[in-house]
């Protein structure tokens, strides 16, 4: 084998080029077409860019930037990212002028906690009902007794009653986004955990779901009134309202959902509780609030 290999090296041709010449005259470099071994001339460092590569900005972007829209770009560059923190009003005023898509975007507020959720005692998880409401329509079933389940559909709710609403979720009717359940009735809805449990609808106490007042829980959730809770990162995302929203009902719902997340403090958390907080619309970039200028607020 190794006879046969130096057979095969002799027999290919030697360059005349000398050791550190160029391959052409005046080129410095270049690369190697597949397939082929012509070298393709590549400019010098020292030289200007081909021209095929100043024909636009889009070569001078970092690939995340290439990934976004131009209209993106425009407005993340007047955002001042995470470099600098803004005052409740100016963030606000700032995130609604770069609401400029072609839709009612939502707004929503990310909030980052110096928590670790793996340990039960930093665990947070809690409902808060906005001022001015969230701007969608919450369809709300109910798991109730059947006496109970006139009064609920003239409280608002799409379905409600007791055997036959759990045959309809079993049979694939998902036609709504909170089920509110009465104590009594959790035993039953137990077997409905592998359905509702992936899509975060089975009742839970904490999440205000599992109340003997379905009337009233209809028309909290109709009203305005969100779940959230930390995720594995100790972040809080939820959503506080539309960009049609007027600055000062979005600075109240914004105000409400850190009050509450201030109330419900997990026991464990030690040290400084607020970490960042961020503001934002769907197809908008985001900006960094003052949490400490927040809370201060009236």
């Amino acid at each position: 084998m190794a006879a046969r290999m130096m057979n095969m090296n002799m027999q290919r041709p030697c360059s005349s080029r000398p050791v550190g010449a160029p391959r052409r005259p005046g080129v410095t470099g270049g690369v190697t077409s597949p397939g082929s071994r012509m070298v393709v001339p590549v400019a010098a460092a020292t030289s200007e860019a081909p021209p095929s590569y100043t024909k636009g900005y889009i070569s001078r972007l970092t690939p995340q930037e290439r990934r976004r829209s131009r209209r993106y770009r425009d407005a993340r560059s007047s955002t001042f990212g995470k470099d600098r923190e803004l005052g409740p009003e100016e963030a606000v005023a700032l995130m609604k002028e770069h609401a400029n898509a072609k839709f009612d975007e939502s707004v929503e507020a990310h909030l980052r906690l110096n928590i670790d959720p793996k340990y039960n005692d930093q665990q947070l998880r809690a409902t808060v009902g906005l001022p001015a409401g969230t701007g969608q329509t919450v369809r709300v079933a109910v798991l109730c007794p059947d006496e109970m389940a006139d009064a609920a559909k003239a409280a608002g709710a799409v379905m409600a009653g007791a055997d036959d609403i759990i045959a309809e979720i079993e049979g694939g009717n998902m036609e709504f986004d909170k089920l509110v359940a009465t104590p009594d009735m959790m035993p039953k809805a137990a077997k409905l955990g592998r359905v509702l449990g992936p899509r975060g609808l089975m009742p839970n106490p904490k999440a205000g779901t599992v109340t003997p007042d379905v009337v009233a829980a209809v028309a909290e959730f109709q009203g305005g009134k969100v779940e959230f809770r930390a995720d594995k990162q100790g972040i809080v995302h939820v959503l506080c309202g539309k960009s049609s929203f007027t600055q000062e009902d979005l600075l109240q719902n914004i105000k409400a959902i850190v009050d509450a997340i201030e109330a419900n403090r997990p026991t464990g958390a030690k040290g400084v509780y607020w970490k960042t907080g961020y503001i934002c619309t769907t197809m908008g970039p985001s900006v960094r609030l003052d949490i400490a200028a927040l809370k201060a607020m009236e």
